[in-house]
């Protein structure tokens, strides 16, 4: 009878036995299974993460690449180590102590995203006073002439014209400074203001500044010049006189009006002979405004072996509109896209009489005469 009930016990002992060991045999399966999945959640995630690093390092490292080929310094590619070492002086000597005071950022282009991405590559871009002023004539050619060395990456010149010398003095150079646009290490900071050239106290005041400073003048005959001074006067008063009427006395052509402004701005060589006092004539370049229109790759690549730049400017960047008569840009500094410089820009001259022109020429030759002598370049106007 108990051998009976042990022989019946026998098969669910077995089934029991089989049962257990399923199931020990199902936990370390899933047990297997939870590491190989922890195993591979952890290498993928791993794996991503390096994979966004790398995308990240070499975004940043493309976008410096970048902005340095558009403000890097192609002088120090090219120039020898004095070239270098004095326009580092230059610099030093007409920068002021001092941080500049916290205010409103005065140019859209000192807050552009290529300037945040140099300061966080450690290049850190400041204002410093300018190296370089374009100091006249008026109406002679100096806008052309600052959108054209504009071109250069290594020139950053103030927008508009801020007139420290002639009108705000009195603030001071810091306040001079923060109207400058930022630059970096081996760029140039430009500023232009023509009446500068024809105001007393300017050229002492530039000299306390710093005395090493350059200067470019744009001088063009000055007869036209006149007329073109008179023709943007007239563009804006709808009553004003003739021209023949202000550029003499009584009405009559004997005698030449010299008190009035656009015949007084062309008598250059009483100008000049001011800077002269302050300034040798090796840190001034005269700039032909008629050669600027008809040929302005080679008068701005004397501007750039003056300023010691590489020739970046050709006549490349340069196409002539026949309609206006006058050079435009296949691009600039703030449109990418061929241009020219505004309506402003080669405005037709009113109709002069012939006899006032000619009285003019001579009440202006021997002036021009001793303006040859002091530059020592014969600009041939008639």
């Amino acid at each position: 009878m108990r051998d009976t009930a042990a022989t019946s016990a026998q098969p669910a002992m077995i089934v029991m036995s089989i049962w257990c060991s399923s199931l020990s045999l199902s936990s370390r399966s899933l047990a297997i299974a939870l590491v190989i999945c922890v195993t591979l959640v952890y290498f993928s995630y791993s794996f991503n993460a390096c994979l966004l690093a790398s995308i990240s390092r070499s975004l940043q490292q493309s976008n410096l690449r970048n902005l340095l080929a558009l403000t890097s310094s192609p002088r120090n590619e090219t120039n020898n180590a004095t070239n270098s070492s004095s326009s580092s002086s230059s610099r030093n000597s007409s920068s002021t102590t001092g941080a500049p005071p916290a205010q409103t950022v005065t140019s859209s282009l000192d807050g552009a995203p290529k300037y945040q991405l140099l300061r966080q590559q450690g290049l850190r871009p400041s204002r410093h006073l300018p190296d370089t002023l374009i100091i006249g004539v008026k109406k002679s050619g100096t806008r052309a002439l600052l959108e054209f060395i504009r071109l250069h990456p290594d020139v950053r010149a103030a927008g508009s014209e801020v007139h420290f010398f002639d009108r705000h003095y009195q603030r001071g150079l810091r306040w001079y400074r923060h109207h400058m646009p930022y630059t970096i290490e081996g760029q140039i900071t430009m500023e232009k203001t023509p009446s500068y050239f024809v105001t007393k106290e300017v050229p002492q005041r530039v000299y306390h500044m710093n005395p090493a400073t350059k200067l470019l003048i744009v001088v063009r005959d000055p007869v036209t010049r006149a007329i073109s001074d008179y023709t943007q006067a007239a563009s804006k008063k709808a009553d004003m006189k003739r021209f023949e009427q202000l550029a003499f006395v009584n009405g009559s052509y004997s005698v030449v009006d010299t008190n009035w402004g656009p015949v007084k701005i062309g008598v250059y060589a009483r100008y000049l002979e001011r800077w002269l006092l302050y300034f040798p004539l090796s840190q001034l370049l005269f700039i032909s405004g008629e050669r600027l229109i008809m040929d302005p790759a080679y008068e701005i690549g004397r501007v750039q072996d003056f300023l010691g730049l590489k020739r970046v400017v050709t006549e490349k960047h340069f196409y002539f509109n026949a309609t206006k008569g006058f050079p435009c840009l296949f691009k600039s500094e703030a449109r990418s896209t061929p241009h020219c410089l505004g309506k402003t820009k080669g405005r037709n001259h009113p109709h002069i009489d012939p006899g006032a022109i000619e009285r003019l020429r001579e009440f202006y030759r021997p002036f021009n005469n001793k303006f040859y002598q002091l530059t020592g370049i014969n600009f041939a106007w008639p």
